[in-house]
């Protein structure tokens, strides 16, 4: 859902293109930070699918469909099949409407775990093996995590494995600039009670710790339900979060109340916020990384996903005039080890075929990540591949981010009803850091929530 918000709502036509396997980015047995063994054998293992074509609908446009197909070009290579990749600007909605027409792609690939859940419901997607679903537990970071996010029901009530988790987004992340911290004396925190001292010595030392900012237009209260999220599994346990997402711990229970004012107490201190608490929600996110780099600094410290370096002034060379570190937990709660948020893309059968379980198999490759990696923003929970393969270190600290975790879960607000997690939450946030206490809040949300058709 947020990755989506500045995106038209007009349905486009559908791109498509068939891959070339000759249009290959890096020969293979050239680079040694490639893991060519997997790619040799799993071309040995499939290679007598020439003549079979292998259609694929995904979110990837633009750019993102160019490094989509640098790896596909390797599957056509390996296995002879030809590869038809499209999509659409409203590629939710045209997945729907093809599956109820009957005339699906052989794979989907979709970041909202909701909406596949929905499909398997209706029998629109094919069961995984429970070899691939113990592969992903084993060979991911956070393996059940992943395996979890795709197990649904399927039409005769079942669970089985149904989506394979291919690359990941990274949401837990604190940037700041290393020379202010250098000049300042600050040292990274490695628990949430080390960031708070480094927050509360920001303010001691004259300076000002955070640049938080919720303006997103018709989507403004969005970052703070990143930051809720974040801390719900730093102060309860991943049952709990899970059941908050589905309504079965309500908005207004005291341990959701109890993360909300945790984010308040970084958001709604005029001490702790460039230009105060109260400009919290007018400022828009994609402005509020700037204090980072004023001097002397608005601010230290700036949490936000690992996309954000898109809206960094000009020239700023990561690992060097800007860097990131994992939103650390509280050492009061060992007992919630390592936990991530992120988000990702999911890959599924929607029309079976040999290539299509080929392909499936291809993802568990090092090769079908590292091809990505080596080029930009891709990030794999995947433990085999070479992180030698990343395009730049911080790409590759924010790998291991994601393959070190011990818990991973999905965007909150995006599982949830739309209404709710793209709505209800996002103005309660608003109306949070505005004056409301986190209980006025919760109410609402969950007086929202109560109000849907069931």
């Amino acid at each position: 859902m947020k990755r989506l918000l500045l995106l038209g709502v007009a349905f486009a036509a559908l791109a498509s293109g068939s891959v070339q396997a000759a249009d290959i980015k890096f020969k293979p047995g050239e680079d040694s930070k490639f893991n060519w063994a997997s790619y040799d054998a799993y071309k040995k293992a499939h290679g007598d699918l020439k003549g079979e074509t292998l259609t694929i609908f995904g979110p990837w446009r633009g750019e993102d469909e160019k490094l989509a197909t640098s790896v596909l070009n390797y599957f056509s290579e390996a296995t002879g099949v030809t590869v038809k990749y499209s999509s659409s600007e409203n590629y939710e909605q045209q997945i729907v409407i093809d599956t109820q027409a009957g005339s699906p792609p052989n794979i989907a690939i979709l970041p909202q775990p909701g909406l596949l859940a929905d499909l398997a419901s209706k029998g629109f997607l094919t069961p995984l093996s429970d070899d691939q679903a113990k592969w992903v537990k084993d060979n991911y970071g956070a393996g059940q995590s992943w395996v979890d996010l795709g197990t649904y029901k399927g039409k005769d009530g079942k669970k089985a494995f149904f989506a394979f988790p291919y690359k990941a987004d990274l949401k837990s992340l604190v940037w700041y600039v290393p020379e202010n911290f250098k000049e300042a004396g600050y040292k990274i925190p490695k628990t949430m009670e080390e960031l708070k001292a480094l927050t509360e010595k920001i303010v001691k030392d004259g300076g000002t710790p955070w640049c938080i900012g919720l303006g997103s237009g018709g989507a403004t209260g969005w970052p703070a339900t990143d930051w809720v999220e974040d801390l719900m599994l730093r102060t309860t346990t991943p049952e709990n979060y899970d059941k908050w997402t589905t309504n079965e711990l309500k908005f207004n229970d005291p341990i959701v109340e109890h993360a909300i004012d945790e984010f308040g107490w970084f958001a709604k201190n005029d001490k702790f916020v460039d230009g105060g608490s109260k400009a919290v929600a007018s400022t828009d996110f994609r402005d509020s990384p700037k204090g980072l780099f004023t001097v002397p600094p608005k601010c230290y410290l700036h949490k936000q996903a690992s996309f954000i370096p898109s809206f960094f002034p000009d020239g700023t060379k990561l690992g060097k005039d800007a860097d990131f570190f994992y939103f650390p937990p509280y050492a009061s709660h060992p007992e919630l080890g390592k936990p991530v948020e992120g988000a990702g893309t999911l890959v599924t059968i929607t029309k079976d075929s040999r290539a299509a379980r080929a392909f499936i198999e291809f993802l568990q490759t090092p090769i079908a990540h590292e091809v990505w990696m080596a080029q930009s923003g891709f990030l794999t929970p995947y433990k085999g591949v070479n992180a030698a393969a990343y395009a730049n270190d911080t790409l590759r600290k924010e790998g291991e981010v994601l393959t070190s975790a011990t818990t991973f879960r999905f965007d909150g607000s995006d599982l949830m009803p739309g209404k709710i997690g793209a709505g209800a939450f996002w103005t309660g946030m608003v109306d949070y850091v505005s004056g409301k206490s986190s209980a006025q809040v919760a109410d609402q949300i969950q007086k929202a929530w109560d109000g849907l058709k069931q």
